[in-house]
């Protein structure tokens, strides 16, 4: 399975937004936060603000804000926002994908496949991987998914 940069990108940064829901953050901000390429965040907060998952001001006072609160913003939104489909096979997406003979079962393990992440994606939220009290002032903690 291949996780995009650009998701992986997109998620970042709405996560450094979730960190800080009450003010708005520019781009050179969240970029600076998370050790990302200016130019390329630039073009995904644009696809992000079209998926309604950020949304923007203008100005001195201007920047990003979530487009939704953080508990209602799932990974499996993100990706689906910046990537279209969860998993694909080359390049396309698994509708309609058949094989012959001997390999005709293996479309079927790649949807499940597919199915299973949705699940996982679908089931985290940015509020869920913010850990509690962690803002901007305080210090950086790291830490996996399911790590104790």
């Amino acid at each position: 399975m291949h996780i995009s940069a650009k998701a992986d990108y997109a998620t970042r940064a709405l996560l450094e937004l979730a960190r800080e829901p009450g003010r708005p953050l520019t781009c050179e901000a969240i970029a600076s936060a998370q050790e990302i390429p200016f130019r390329f965040l630039k073009s995904v907060v644009g696809e992000l603000r079209r998926a309604g998952l950020v949304r923007s001001q203008r100005g001195c006072e201007g920047g990003y804000w979530l487009g939704r609160p953080a508990d209602e913003v799932t990974l499996l939104d993100v990706v689906r926002a910046v990537d279209g489909d969860v998993l694909t096979l080359r390049g396309e997406p698994l509708d309609g994908l058949g094989y012959p003979g001997a390999a005709a079962p293996l479309p079927g393990v790649w949807r499940q496949i597919e199915a299973s992440a949705a699940a996982v994606l679908g089931g985290l939220t940015l509020a869920s991987l913010v850990p509690a009290g962690l803002s901007a002032g305080t210090p950086e903690r790291r830490s996996e998914v399911g790590a104790a």
